[in-house]
C-alpha cells in the first residue's frame, strides 16, 4: 500500500468534512433579499455617488441563480425588472431583458462559477454585469435616447467589486449554526 496515497486520501476526507454546510434558502428569504436590493436600488443619491451605484437587484438575481438556480428563474428576474423600470421611469421593459440575459448567462456559466470562490467568481460576474449595462444602453438607443458616456459603465465595475462582500454576506447568513450538543 502506498503510503502518499493514504496521505492524500485523508487530506482530501479532511478537506471534505471541513467544509461549511449551508442551510437551504428559503423562499422567504430569497425575496426578502430581492426585496433590499430593489429598496438599495431607489434609494435618491446624486452626483458621483450615483455613477458608482452598481445594480443590486443584478447581483441578487446573479447570486442566487448560481447559487440556488432551482429557485430563481426568468419569470422572477422579469418581474424585477419591470419593477425597476416602473421606479426609474424608463423605457418599460429594458431592465426586464437585462435581468433575463443575467439569468441566462448565469444558468449557462453556473456550473463552472460555483466551482470558484467568490473572489474567482468577481471578474466573470464583472464581465456579466457589463453585459447586462449594454443590453440597457441597446434598448434604450433604440428608443431614442443619447449614447450614455463611459461613466455609465462604472456601474459594472464597483459591481464587480462588491461581489466577493456580497456573496459572502449571504452565504454567512445561510451558514448552519453549530449545534451545542454535537460532539
Amino acid at each position: 500500500m502506498n503510503p502518499e496515497r493514504n496521505k492524500d486520501d485523508r487530506s482530501n476526507k479532511d478537506n471534505y468534512f471541513g467544509q461549511d454546510v449551508y442551510v437551504p434558502a428559503s423562499n422567504w428569504f430569497i425575496a426578502a433579499s430581492l426585496v433590499m436590493a430593489l429598496i438599495l436600488n431607489f434609494l435618491p443619491l446624486q452626483g458621483d455617488i450615483l455613477i458608482f451605484r452598481p445594480d443590486f437587484v443584478a447581483i441578487a438575481i446573479a447570486y442566487w441563480n448560481i447559487n440556488h438556480p432551482h429557485k430563481m428563474g426568468m419569470g422572477v428576474a422579469f418581474g424585477m425588472g419591470l419593477m425597476m423600470d416602473v421606479g426609474n421611469t424608463g423605457i418599460l421593459g429594458q431592465h426586464a431583458l437585462a435581468y433575463c440575459v443575467i439569468v441566462y448567462l448565469t444558468l449557462i456559466f453556473g456550473r463552472r462559477l460555483r466551482l470558484f470562490n467568490s473572489m474567482q467568481q468577481a471578474p466573470q460576474i464583472g464581465l456579466i454585469l457589463l453585459i447586462m449595462q449594454i443590453v440597457i444602453v441597446l434598448v434604450a438607443t433604440s428608443g431614442g435616447s443619447a449614447l450614455p458616456d463611459g461613466q455609465y459603465f462604472l456601474a459594472a465595475l464597483s459591481g464587480t467589486l462588491l461581489w466577493a462582500p456580497g456573496s459572502y454576506l449571504l452565504s454567512m447568513l445561510l451558514k448552519q449554526k453549530s449545534d451545542p450538543d454535537a460532539l
